[in-house]
């Protein structure tokens, strides 16, 4: 391929993600004004002490990562015997920190456990929204893409929680937030050809989805069906902040 191929394939994708992101930045404005169940859940987070800052939510380029959106940015400190240092593979990390958290690859996890669990860094879980601007089907996908990313905020704000570590953590905020955020509404799954049955659709929904999530963790990718079942029943049932599930009418 020539470089004046190369130049326009750029300028090309650059511009359809320039449309991409004014769409999803649409779709944030209005959901942070008009969805009730966003303003909500915003709201408890206030109540909670954990007032989100101006940004919160981001509209970001995830590449071929199909995922409406994500929570969290992994932060990876440097240490050697208590002190901020470079370790070996330092100019890896470099990269991963270059990179945004939802173009990062299974591997760069993988690398950055390794070295937290070598002592050779720490990591930590810093409260941040992104919604995949190339992958948000429409206005009701976003929202609903917010709502499940809010219930992990909250859940990270009232208790400490360790998702990467713990993989019964992280079952049951990935199972709260695919319960609570109506990702798993029976019209999407038959939409979607995966209802194969009424009879506990929402359930089984849940449990995949969430499933899903926990493969994506390096920590917990080998027994990711055993954590959701261990977490499940209690999880399902947990509606806080709401006083029941908000999709019920």
């Amino acid at each position: 391929m020539s470089d004046t191929q190369n130049t326009t394939t750029k300028e090309d994708r650059e511009k359809e993600q320039a449309g991409f992101k004014a769409t999803c930045n649409k779709y944030v404005e209005k959901g942070l004004k008009r969805d009730v169940t966003v303003q909500f859940l915003l709201e408890r987070l206030t109540n909670l002490g954990c007032k989100p800052p101006e940004g919160f939510i981001k509209c970001v380029d995830c590449g071929d990562r199909m995922a409406g959106g994500g929570f969290g940015m992994v932060e990876e400190i440097s240490i050697e015997n208590g002190a901020v240092a470079e370790h070996e593979d330092a100019a890896a990390k470099r990269r991963r920190d270059a990179t945004p958290q939802c173009q990062r690859s299974t591997k760069d996890l993988q690398d950055q456990l390794q070295a937290q669990k070598d002592g050779k860094a720490q990591l930590k879980l810093l409260p941040e929204i992104f919604l995949c601007q190339q992958h948000l089907r429409n206005e009701t996908h976003a929202n609903q893409s917010m709502v499940h990313e809010l219930i992990h905020a909250v859940d990270m704000c009232r208790t400490k929680m360790d998702p990467l570590n713990n993989c019964v953590h992280m079952a049951c905020t990935e199972i709260r937030a695919e319960n609570l955020s109506g990702e798993c509404d029976w019209t999407r799954e038959l939409g979607s050809g995966r209802l194969k049955s009424f009879a506990k659709h929402g359930q089984t929904c849940v449990k995949r989805r969430a499933a899903l999530s926990l493969k994506a963790n390096p920590n917990c990718a080998e027994k990711a069906d055993e954590y959701i079942d261990a977490a499940f029943e209690r999880c399902y049932r947990d509606t806080f902040p709401f006083d029941r599930h908000p999709n019920l009418r």
